[in-house]
């Protein structure tokens, strides 16, 4: 195909099928002179414009009434560039303008330009005021209708959250509380956002961790949130963080079991935070080849047999740390970390909850807008033996009746092990949640602000006594509200219950 005067043609010249392609663009068909020169649609449209605006002072005659348009043929292919409203009917057309400021009565109707392009004299123009009755709107033209006004009649659908509201006898529900930056009298010393990054070895980037680890999920009858964030003092001396969080579930449907394990290095050890999160490593591994025996004993409520199968797995654990420690040349007490986990049953049934661990932190429960502490005490023998409650037995395994403790220390025999250092005691706890409850499980950087300030508990329990759990991004912002004087890593597990 080639083109010829702007227009495509076929191979020998126009057909007639490209008549109507030839009256989009010559709008002026009529024999009262020869087309002009220009042949664009800029200068067809200055034409045409030309011919509107035409009539005033010095003006030449106006041009003829346009002859028939073949595009109104029958059986004629229309473009929607093609289509032009019709004229206005002579009862509804307008009255003739007055002589000098218009083409003269009687005189036909000047030719519009294609009502598909903008007018160049839009923004200066000045629309006219009819004068006379109304004229009826064109064909096709548009009618703005303003909407009706929405007027409730109660029959409305009612959110889930308004009903429960309704339902429990609460009213309305109050708006969110919006997070907080910070509480107490003024903002901690550090900026609020990281500052330095921890220096990276290119033969070791395996040991970098990043600055902040957000997790969630939705299992059985609760819903996980979980963070993990450097805290403030790491990030400005550019030190890594040294908690570590892991996040697995083993198992599937009912049977399924969520681990959330959270660890702490040492804190003047240079590899604390891979010793953390080594332990949760192993631990996640320990329990991932159990899950089955420990799902059914979840579920089943076997508190004795759970106790004290995770207590030999945490034993375990911790002395492959020290093992690890050994063999890398590192003091076992530098290489150590502490180790808090939380076991859910994937079961919707199910509501028991079980933690473990070993080591400093924090174990809360919100009810009812308030508070609980519920840390698995350690428990210390205070004041004198009591018979039957601590006192050492009356007699040897042989029968021989002990009199008298002179307090003379045993000289360590050359054929048995030193004695190890004291070790951190295993904490346990199973609690049932009732639907509601907000079980968090935190390291010391997260319970000690917790424990020591008011208004943080007083704000998150604000945040989180709603009817739906935060998003991760609003669970982040809860958990980040900074209090002076507490500058550690922050790592927190909250858990929803429906």
């Amino acid at each position: 195909m080639s083109q010829q005067g702007g227009r495509p043609t076929g191979p020998t010249g126009p057909g007639p099928e490209d008549e109507w392609w030839g009256q989009l663009y010559d709008d002026a068909s009529d024999d009262t002179g020869p087309a002009p020169a220009a042949d664009s649609l800029d200068d067809r449209f200055a034409s045409a414009a030309g011919a509107v605006n035409a009539g005033g002072p010095g003006a030449e005659a106006p041009p003829a009434p346009p002859a028939a348009d073949p595009r109104d043929a029958p059986g004629t292919p229309v473009l929607p560039t093609q289509r032009r409203t019709p004229p206005p009917t002579p009862e509804a057309a307008p009255p003739a303008p007055s002589s000098g400021t218009g083409a003269p009565a009687g005189s036909p109707p000047a030719p519009e330009p294609p009502s598909d392009l903008p007018r160049p004299d839009a923004a200066t123009a000045t629309p006219a005021t009819p004068s006379g009755p109304t004229a009826a709107p064109a064909y096709g033209a548009w009618t703005p209708v303003a909407p009706e006004p929405f007027t409730p009649t109660g029959d409305e659908p009612e959110d889930e959250a308004a009903a429960a509201a309704r339902a429990s006898g609460l009213g309305p529900l109050p708006p969110p509380i919006p997070s907080r930056a910070y509480v107490g009298t003024r903002p901690p010393t550090y900026d609020a956002e990281p500052t330095a990054l921890p220096a990276a070895d290119p033969d070791d980037l395996d040991a970098l961790v990043p600055d902040t680890v957000l997790d969630g999920a939705r299992y059985g009858a609760c819903t996980l949130r979980a963070v993990s964030v450097r805290g403030d003092s790491a990030r400005y001396r550019g030190e890594p963080r040294r908690d570590a969080l892991l996040t697995a579930r083993f198992g599937a449907g009912e049977r399924a079991l969520v681990l959330v394990a959270l660890a702490t290095g040492v804190r003047t050890a240079p590899g604390a935070h891979l010793a953390a999160a080594e332990v949760c490593r192993w631990i996640g591994a320990a329990v991932g080849r159990s899950h089955e025996r420990l799902t059914a004993d979840i579920r089943a409520a076997r508190r004795a047999d759970l106790k004290a199968g995770l207590h030999r797995l945490t034993d375990r654990g911790l002395g492959r740390l020290r093992a690890a420690a050994t063999e890398q040349g590192l003091d076992p007490d530098d290489y150590a970390a502490t180790l808090r986990c939380l076991l859910l049953s994937g079961d919707p049934e199910c509501r028991t909850r079980v933690f473990f661990g070993v080591g400093p932190g924090g174990l809360f429960r919100l009810r009812g807008r308030e508070w609980q502490d519920i840390e698995p005490e350690v428990t210390e023998v205070k004041g004198e033996p009591v018979l039957g409650f601590g006192s050492p037995p009356h007699e040897t395994p042989d029968g021989d009746r002990l009199t008298m403790d002179l307090g003379i220390p045993t000289p360590p025999s050359p054929y048995e092990p030193a004695p190890e250092p004291p070790r951190e005691p295993f904490r346990f706890r199973t609690s049932v949640a009732r639907p509601g409850d907000v079980l968090l499980l935190c390291g010391t950087g997260f319970a000690e602000p917790l424990r020591g300030e008011p208004g943080l508990r007083a704000h998150l329990a604000d945040r989180w006594s709603g009817p739906e759990p935060p998003g991760l991004t609003a669970y982040l912002a809860d958990t980040q509200v900074r209090v002076k004087g507490y500058a550690d890593d922050r790592t927190a597990v909250a858990v929803w219950e429906a």
